[in-house]
């Protein structure tokens, strides 16, 4: 699977993706800090690849329409998190990749759940 790490995911994710056999792109390494919403999904969508994020914009299907993207998963921390509560869930949406293709949807990735967002049937 094709991923791309937002800025606010450290490189210790990026590394635990590779290790687990994804090809993974970093905002950060490629000079995209800072760069809109927009522009950064254009370039998901670009590179064929899955963006993984915290910014919780993402998870708004009004704006970034699931279908029209190679994937989004948007990772929920509880409040106060540690770094064991992110690494949890790089692993949660690490195993759910190995059995689910994330192409064309929006992942939450919650402690203990990953779901997975179902639009109505009349959504523009």
């Amino acid at each position: 699977m094709k991923i791309k790490l937002d800025e606010n995911l450290g490189a210790r994710g990026a590394d635990r993706f590779r290790q687990a056999g994804h090809d993974v792109a970093t905002v950060h390494d490629q000079g995209l800090c800072s760069s809109s919403d927009r522009d950064l999904m254009t370039v998901c969508q670009g590179e064929e690849r899955c963006l993984v994020s915290l910014d919780l914009d993402f998870a708004n299907p009004f704006l970034f329409k699931p279908s029209d993207s190679p994937g989004i998963a948007v990772i929920r921390l509880p409040g106060k998190p540690g770094a064991e509560d992110l690494n949890a869930a790089v692993e949660l949406l690490i195993a759910k990749l190995a059995r689910s293709s994330i192409q064309g949807r929006l992942w939450i990735v919650q402690p203990h759940a990953v779901r997975e967002y179902q639009p109505e049937d009349d959504e523009p």
